[in-house]
């Protein structure tokens, strides 16, 4: 099997013991944090203070389909997303990494990024972008920031009552960021650096946090980041952190390690039609309540 081939493969890792499937739904249970209920109860009876459109892994390319990824479909599937986040209003819209997949030029990548950007822009509220592998497999991450609307690769911001972080772990094991084929797709690494800003950033924060990472936090396997016990740690030692969402093994997870609940959401590349697109709205309390609701192959999820 080749690392492409392995690359292909989607994690089936069973949820948390702390988790109880319901109807297709996922009660989930955490320590410190509101009590949680089934993701289609009664959402709280107040406005949710944020509302943030939720897509990952949409590896657009103009190119032929290999195995279950239908690269070309990714604009149609996009529309769909793009045109309910408009219609919903939302605050803000998160992709959460490999927003397009490599080419055998900069040039090819550069178009493909073009594409794909167009239609982002579409979005009639804020955008944001987490580094994936694919985003700088033939890039580097100044061509993909020159390329696009993002203008850092890891950051944190505050919205509505919340802080949010930004990670990139697209650097190899030599700590050197992703860019022009210099590193394996497994091999993800959050810098000294990064965390020493993880740190700091979280301890000025007094808001609840929500992070946004492409690479795998949860987990010690190919899809997770290497020092992702380090990372976690950090988010740990905050008090502060509610949710981990991230993408990268394509398909819809959950665990719950020590208090923080890491939320892996499905693939938008996934799958032929777009019935088997995914995209999720996640809507935001100010009492601590957390509801994620998915759409096509997307899980609902409530905190």
């Amino acid at each position: 099997m080749s690392q492409t081939d392995r690359e292909d493969e989607t994690l089936g890792t069973p949820p948390s013991r702390r988790a109880v499937i319901r109807d297709g739904a996922l009660l989930l249970a955490g320590v410190g944090a509101a009590a949680m209920s089934d993701a289609h109860a009664t959402a709280p009876p107040t406005p949710p203070a944020l509302r943030i459109g939720l897509i990952t892994d949409m590896h657009y390319a103009d190119k032929p389909p290999r195995g279950t990824r239908y690269y070309r479909q990714t604009l149609g599937k996009f529309r769909e997303a793009i045109g309910r986040f408009n219609d919903d209003r939302v605050d803000f819209v998160v992709e959460l990494g490999d927003f397009i997949d490599r080419a055998e030029s900069v040039d090819d990548e550069l178009g493909y990024l073009k594409t794909i950007e167009a239609e982002y822009a579409k979005l009639t509220c804020e955008r944001h972008y987490v580094l994936g592998n694919h985003c700088v497999d033939t890039l580097t991450k100044e061509q993909f920031v020159e390329h696009c609307g993002a203008t850092k690769t890891y950051y944190g911001f505050d919205r509505g009552g919340f802080h949010f972080v930004v990670i990139d772990a697209c650097f190899n094991s030599g700590m050197e960021p992703y860019g022009h084929h210099n590193f394996e797709w497994f091999d993800a690494n959050v810098p000294p650096a990064e965390l020493a800003w993880l740190e700091a950033d979280l301890k000025k924060s007094t808001l609840p946090v929500i992070v946004f990472a492409h690479q795998r936090l949860d987990v010690t396997e190919r899809h997770s980041t290497k020092n992702a016990a380090d990372v976690r740690k950090i988010l740990e030692a905050s008090g502060r952190v509610r949710l981990v969402l991230q993408g990268h093994s394509h398909a819809n997870d959950y665990q719950l390690i020590n208090g923080v609940h890491y939320c892996t959401l499905v693939a938008m590349i996934e799958g032929d039609g777009v019935e088997n697109n995914g995209y999720s709205t996640m809507k935001l309390w100010p009492d601590g309540a957390i509801r994620i609701e998915g759409f096509r192959k997307q899980k609902n999820y409530a905190w």
